[in-house]
C-alpha cells in the first residue's frame, strides 16, 4: 500500500447472544469477518461446488459399469400342453454386470471444458469477494467512526449554542439585546438539537454494518481516533495510464467477464455437436437361474441355468430432431453476443472506475488540506465574530453562523480523512491489488487509546 495511515487505535467489543468477543484493532475485525462473513462463505462455496462439477463431467469420458440383479416369481393358474394339464409357477434369479464406454462423444469433451471454465469463473468470483470484503470492512469501521465524529462535533456545537443562549437570556434580562437576538439564539438551539439526534440515529445505524460482516454489533465507544497530528495523505506515485494498464491486467471483474465470454462460445461449440455422430463400446454378461414348481412335473419344465454375453460398437448419427439442434445454435450463439457485450461493457465500467477512484483520491488530497486550513480559518473567525459581537459590532445572527461554520467544518476535516482512507483502498480494488496486507499495514499503525 503507497499510503501511510498514522495513529489508528481501534478497540472493537463484539457482543453474541450468549457471550462476547473482543476484538482490539481492524485486523481482528477483519479476521471474525472472514470467517462468518455470509457473501464470502457463499462465494466459497459456490467455488467447491464448481470444482465438484469438473469431476462431475469428467465421469462421461470414463467406463461406466453397473451390475444388475432380479428376483421373479410367476405362477400359471391353469397350463394345458399336449403332454401336460395342471397348475405350475416358477422363480427366476438372474445377475448380470454391463460396461459402456464412450469411444467418441465430443459432447462429454466440451461439457468438461465448460466445468473447468466454470471452476475459473467460481474461483475468480471468490477471491473478488476477498478483497471485497477488505473494502467492506474498512469501509464499515471508517463509517462508525465518521458518524462518531459526527455526532461528537454536533453535540459540541448543540453545547456552544446552549452556552449562547443562556449568554442571550442574562443579556436580554438586563437590556443589553433585544429580544430578537435571543430568539435567534433559541431557534439555533432547537434546530442543533435536531441535528444532534439525526447524528445519533446515524451512529446507531452504522453498528448495523459490521453486524452484517460478523454477526456481533460494536459500539463507538469500543473505537479508537485517527491521531490527526501524524495522518499524512500522499499522492499517487503512478500515472493514470499505468494504473488503468494494470486494472486490465488484474482486475477481476473483467476477468470473470472475459471467462463468462469463453464459456458461452464452447456453448456454442457444445449446441453444434448435436449434429454429430457417437460411438459406444458395450459389453455385457448375465446369467439367470429358473426353478419350476408344477404339480404334475414334466420333462419339459425342468430346472436350468443359463448364460449370455455379447459384446458390440453403437453408431449413433443424427438425422432429424425437428430442428433442435439448430435451435440451440442460434441460442447459444445470441448468447455469446450477449456476453460479448457484456465483456465490453465490463472494460468501459473498468475504466471509469479507475478514471473515478483516481481522481476521488486525489480530490481526497485536496480536501483532506482545505478544510484543515477551513477550521483554523473559521476558528479565527468565531473568535473574531465574539470579540465583534462584544462590543457591538456584530449582531448574534454572526455569532451563531460563526459557530456552526466552525463545527461544521470540522466534522467536514474528518470525513475527509476517512474519505481518502477508502479513496485509496477503492484504487487498489479497481486494480485488483487490495489485499490483506493491507489492512495489516493500517492495523500496524493502530494505537489503542
Amino acid at each position: 500500500m503507497n499510503f501511510k495511515i498514522s495513529s489508528l487505535a481501534l478497540t472493537v467489543a463484539c457482543s453474541l447472544a450468549i457471550f462476547s468477543v473482543q476484538a482490539e484493532d481492524l485486523m481482528d475485525i477483519y479476521k471474525e469477518a472472514l470467517q462468518k462473513d455470509t457473501e464470502l462463505n457463499q462465494a466459497k462455496a459456490n467455488a467447491d461446488a464448481a470444482h465438484a462439477g469438473i469431476s462431475q463431467a469428467t465421469a462421461a469420458l470414463l467406463p461406466q459399469i453397473d451390475v444388475v440383479g432380479s428376483l421373479t416369481k410367476t405362477r400359471t393358474n391353469y397350463v394345458k400342453t399336449a403332454t401336460y394339464e395342471g397348475r405350475a409357477s416358477n422363480k427366476v434369479a438372474s445377475a448380470g454386470a454391463t460396461l459402456s464406454q464412450a469411444i467418441w462423444r465430443h459432447s462429454s469433451w466440451v461439457n468438461r471444458s465448460i466445468a473447468e471454465k466454470t471452476a475459473t469463473l467460481n474461483d475468480l468470483a471468490y477471491a473478488d469477494a476477498q478483497q471485497d470484503l477488505i473494502l467492506r470492512v474498512s469501509t464499515a469501521y471508517f463509517n462508525v467512526l465518521n458518524a462518531a465524529e459526527t455526532l461528537k462535533y454536533q453535540q459540541a456545537n448543540n453545547q456552544a449554542l446552549k452556552r449562547q443562549l443562556d449568554e442571550a437570556e442574562k443579556r436580554l434580562n438586563v437590556g443589553l439585546i433585544a429580544e430578537t437576538d435571543k430568539l435567534e439564539a433559541q431557534a439555533a438551539y432547537d434546530l442543533s438539537t435536531a441535528n444532534v439526534i439525526s447524528a445519533e440515529n446515524a451512529l446507531i445505524n452504522s453498528y448495523e454494518q459490521i453486524r452484517i460482516l460478523t454477526g456481533n454489533t460494536v459500539t463507538s465507544n469500543q473505537l479508537s481516533e485517527l491521531d490527526i497530528t501524524k495522518f499524512d495523505t500522499p499522492k499517487v506515485n503512478e500515472t493514470l495510464q499505468r494504473l488503468i494498464k494494470r486494472a486490465e491486467e488484474n482486475n477481476i471483474a473483467l476477468q470473470e467477464a472475459v471467462v463468462s465470454r469463453d464459456i458461452a462460445k464452447d456453448n456454442i461449440t457444445l449446441a453444434r455437436t448435436g449434429h454429430e455422430p457417437t460411438l459406444d463400446f458395450n459389453a455385457n454378461i448375465k446369467t439367470a437361474y429358473t426353478d419350476y414348481s408344477h404339480e404334475n412335473p414334466t420333462p419339459g419344465w425342468v430346472d436350468n441355468n443359463s448364460w449370455s454375453k455379447s459384446v458390440g460398437l453403437t453408431l449413433n448419427i443424427p438425422i432429424y430432431h425437428g430442428g433442435e439442434t439448430s435451435a440451440a445454435v442460434d441460442k447459444a450463439t445470441a448468447n455469446y453476443v450477449a456476453q460479448s457485450e457484456a465483456l465490453e461493457n465490463a472494460h468501459r465500467t473498468l475504466l471509469t472506475n479507475v478514471n473515478n477512484s483516481y481522481n476521488n483520491v486525489n480530490a481526497a488530497i485536496s480536501k483532506v488540506t482545505a478544510y484543515k486550513n477551513t477550521v483554523a480559518s473559521a476558528k479565527s473567525a468565531l473568535d473574531a465574530t465574539i470579540a465583534g459581537y462584544d462590543v457591538g459590532t456584530r449582531t448574534m445572527t454572526d455569532v451563531l453562523d460563526a459557530t456552526q461554520n466552525l463545527y461544521n467544518a470540522m466534522q467536514q476535516s474528518a470525513q475527509s480523512r476517512y474519505d481518502y482512507i477508502l479513496a485509496r483502498l477503492n484504487l487498489m480494488y479497481t486494480q485488483g491489488d487490495l489485499k490483506v496486507e493491507h489492512i495489516n499495514q493500517i492495523n500496524n499503525s493502530l494505537v489503542k487509546k
